[in-house]
């Protein structure tokens, strides 16, 4: 088994308005190259966890991290204009919730990030300013939720 160092949340960056599947994610996902779709988990919007990838098998889903990581993602991420949004449903928000704490424990010293948290600290003030920022995704501070 691999060492778990992060859980790493993600948005499928797509409309609240409109549906996408793990299935569309793992067609976009070879589309871009990749063997599969690169997270291990999907989270629908009617709360819906569909397993994509086994967690003994790397993701493609943060570059540079993908060895020490699971990548866990919902669907949606921008609101009806394509802008970034929280657009997490109760229900998503209840699935990811449960996900991820039973993710932690089998994984006790992983440590949950957002994937912007994952952009270069270019001040070198130990922080990922919004400014800093490579992309907005899974476009709600990670940190600020409860995850025990």
């Amino acid at each position: 088994m691999r060492a778990i160092a992060l859980i790493v949340i993600h948005c499928s960056a797509t409309r609240a308005d409109s549906d996408f599947s793990a299935r569309d994610v793992d067609t976009a996902h070879r589309f871009r190259g990749f063997s599969s779709g690169g997270y291990h988990y999907y989270i629908r919007k009617s709360g819906e966890v569909e397993p994509m990838r086994p967690e003994d098998t790397p993701g493609a889903h943060a570059r540079g991290y993908n060895a020490v990581s699971l990548g866990v993602c919902y669907e949606g991420g921008l609101d009806a204009n394509g802008r970034p949004a929280d657009t997490r449903t109760p229900h998503q928000r209840r699935a990811l919730r449960t996900l991820v704490g039973e993710l932690l424990q089998r994984y006790p010293d992983a440590q949950v990030l957002g994937h912007r948290d994952l952009s270069p600290d270019s001040n070198y003030n130990g922080i990922v300013d919004p400014w800093e920022r490579i992309k907005e995704c899974p476009c709600f501070e990670v940190k600020a939720e409860a995850w025990e």
